[in-house]
């Protein structure tokens, strides 16, 4: 099993998701599952990580986006040294896209 910080993850979760068949399910599965706080901040994260691959600098993000800049430099360090997901999932919005 894979650790996530000093616990084993359980991949349940994870399992669960990508059952998940639309927007709307998805949706409504985290709204089940996350406090609105939660959702937030993982909306914010996923926006100033889209801004940071754009090459948007940090003052900008603050301004559009409300993130802190501990934020900030908490996602550009896992844009920069993390796991390669955002990457991928950017890639695959461009590839959509087109």
């Amino acid at each position: 099993m894979v650790k996530i910080g000093k616990k084993e993850k359980n991949g349940e979760l994870y399992k669960a998701i990508l059952l998940l068949k639309d927007e709307q399910e998805c949706y409504e599965f985290f709204q089940d599952l996350c406090t609105v706080s939660e959702l937030r901040a993982m909306e914010q994260r996923f926006e100033v990580a889209s801004l940071l691959d754009d090459g948007m600098i940090y003052n900008e993000i603050l301004e559009r986006t409300g993130a802190s800049s501990a934020t900030i430099s908490r996602v550009n360090r896992s844009l920069s040294y993390g796991t390669g997901a955002y990457e991928k999932i950017f890639a695959r919005y461009k590839k959509r896209d087109k």
